[in-house]
């Protein structure tokens, strides 16, 4: 199943008195870019966190956010009475020796951000909730899985329906060759005899000379070669799971080809045409940048 690298997945999972939300979010990139946000009591399971990602979104630029809905803290913090006596003692006997009168409010205030006034209390992770996180874990990567999938059927419908485009219009390419062959020999011949003595050519030689320049310019194999690639970009897509790197590679030798014959094409319809391939074939590259 062909899938786009946009997604996003949410899910909700409750640990005791904890609720617990993870968000995933992503979107197109060559590799997987996982920024991942959490509380410092799940920092322990990080790299098993990142393995689980990886796993199931391959690639992607993705921001992946763990955070309590209640906000729970994984800190149980206290004050050191102890250390704040003693600060604000120290502080207030300053004061006195030096003729002042301390407003207490604001000396509190002071003493309170002093080193070591809070007693900070790490929670520690237990099995029971790093199951129920790992639980929340898999569900939204499966709503984010839904997502892409949902997304990648409606890219490869429209990058599907632009290959067709440009097959339609490379069909119409050969009902201006004829006259294009022509008009460009009778080119060659009026630009000959303005040049050149015509009684001193032997017309074999020339003859031969301008079915040669012709052959140069025949567009034959860019249109079989422009054919079989739109073909098998078809097959890749019906057939590879993860065909994002694949088609994106066959775009570029399709462009190759339709570039060949704009190149070759020496005829006003036949250019136009070659533009329309072009303009469908920027949009196909766009969109592939998105498929997985």
């Amino acid at each position: 199943m062909v899938k786009s690298m946009t997604g996003f997945g949410k899910t909700t999972v409750e640990s005791g008195n904890k609720k617990i939300v993870i968000e995933i979010k992503s979107l197109n990139s060559k590799q997987l870019d996982l920024n991942l946000r959490m509380p410092n009591l799940y920092k322990e399971k990080e790299m098993e966190i990142r393995s689980m990602v990886k796993e199931q979104l391959d690639r992607g630029k993705v921001d992946m956010n763990i955070y309590f809905d209640n906000s729970e803290s994984d800190k149980d913090v206290s004050i050191n009475a102890n250390v704040v006596m003693q600060y604000f003692n120290q502080m207030l006997d300053i004061s006195t020796r030096l003729g002042m009168e301390p407003d207490k409010n604001e000396l509190l205030q002071t003493v309170m951000r002093f080193p070591d006034t809070l007693q900070v209390k790490m929670e520690e992770l237990d099995e029971a909730e790093w199951l129920n996180l790992k639980t929340g874990i898999v569900k939204a990567l499966e709503e984010i899985n839904k997502f892409r999938i949902q997304e990648g059927k409606a890219l490869i419908k429209d990058i599907g329906h632009r290959i067709e485009l440009i097959q339609q219009l490379a069909a119409q390419v050969p009902q201006f060759e004829g006259r294009r062959i022509e008009v460009i020999r009778q080119k060659l011949q009026e630009k000959i005899n303005e040049w050149t003595d015509v009684k001193n050519i032997d017309q074999n030689r020339l003859e031969q000379e301008i079915i040669y320049y012709l052959e140069k310019l025949d567009i034959t194999e860019e249109k079989v070669r422009l054919t079989n690639h739109c073909q098998y970009f078809l097959e890749t897509v019906e057939k590879e799971e993860a065909p994002g790197r694949k088609i994106g590679f066959i775009a570029q030798e399709i462009g190759r080809e339709i570039n060949t014959m704009g190149s070759k094409a020496n005829d006003h319809d036949i250019q136009k045409l070659v533009v329309r391939m072009k303009d469908e074939l920027e949009k196909i590259k766009e969109q592939s940048l998105n498929v997985l």
